[in-house]
């Protein structure tokens, strides 16, 4: 068989949705208003947080690491697929799918982690009220923030690494609408079943472990809420903790569908959409599920408005 690795051609070929080329057009409107909330969005949440000085605790500090992650997030591809949708023109280039590749997968394992720091966060404001600012000194936040950076920058450093080393064969037809690991794995000569397995390792590590902390955490304010007497606390733990429960089960659920097994076992198509959620729709929801009823927020809001 005849190998050959797309460096010496130099592009690939995205094929995106086009085996529905009558739906592209009504994706491109629908992807560039999702993309358009996310930036106003998380820009909103960004600015407010920075500005207010009431906003200058820890769990809006981790709020604007993760308004700041998904605006890297969607930036890193989104304005290609829209290319895409548009043009007949479907093409990336190598360095480009690969940088693209690497983001993605660096992005996406951040916010795994992320979220679950953020979880951690809600456990001791509601489970240890009285030792909240010990637990969650200002250095400590940050040490927190950049090993949520480190850990997914270094994860997707190396199956980048060894997903660059896989040979591809004749054609560069990448049946996804961005780069990602298993659809580039579908290109190779040779046998996968280690990368592919490496790769569901390290899934589960970036994404069963923070869930299962996640679950943890949230059965331990479940414990305490339950105890509480006052209102105004019970309406206060549900506002904020419901806002991160939603946001984590709208961008864990997909994940898992994706990356939880092999690439062959699911359908590729039903990916594409699946993938489409979770990369696309998630990131404009979350500034609006953590800011609408917040009343921390609106009073940011009217501060700044005089």
């Amino acid at each position: 068989m005849k190998k050959m690795n797309a460096t010496s051609e130099g592009y690939f070929v995205l094929l995106g949705f086009s085996n529905w080329p009558h739906l592209e057009v009504v994706l491109f409107v629908v992807v560039l208003v999702f993309y358009l909330m996310t930036l106003t969005g998380n820009l909103f949440i960004i600015i407010l947080s920075y500005l207010d000085s009431h906003l200058h605790t820890p769990m809006y500090f981790f709020l604007s690491n993760l308004s700041f992650l998904d605006l890297c997030y969607t930036t890193s591809f989104i304005p290609q697929l829209l290319i895409n949708l548009w043009g007949p023109g479907k093409t990336i280039s190598y360095t480009g799918c690969m940088i693209q590749l690497y983001f993605v997968l660096a992005l996406g394992c951040t916010e795994c982690v992320l979220l679950m720091v953020m979880s951690y966060d809600r456990y001791a404001a509601v489970c240890r009220p009285l030792h909240y600012t010990v637990l969650m000194h200002p250095r400590f936040c940050h040490l927190l923030a950049v090993a949520c950076w480190v850990s997914g920058f270094t994860n997707s450093a190396l199956h980048s690494f060894f997903t660059f080393l896989v040979p591809l064969c004749g054609h560069r037809q990448v049946n996804h609408f961005f780069c990602e690991v298993p659809a580039l794995l579908r290109l190779s000569c040779i046998d996968t079943r280690a990368n592919e397995l490496s790769l569901m390792v390290t899934s589960s590590v970036f994404v069963l472990m923070p869930l299962i902390l996640i679950l943890s955490s949230y059965g331990a304010i479940a414990q305490a809420v339950l105890k509480m007497q006052s209102t105004t606390g019970l309406q206060k733990v549900f506002g904020t903790c419901g806002a991160h429960l939603m946001v984590v089960s709208l961008f864990f659920i997909p994940v898992m569908c994706i990356y939880l097994q092999p690439p062959s076992g699911n359908s590729q198509d039903q990916g594409k959409f699946i993938a489409l959620f979770y990369t696309v729709v998630t990131p404009s929801l979350n500034p609006l599920i953590y800011t609408l009823r917040n009343k921390d927020v609106r009073g940011a809001v009217k501060r700044l408005m005089g």
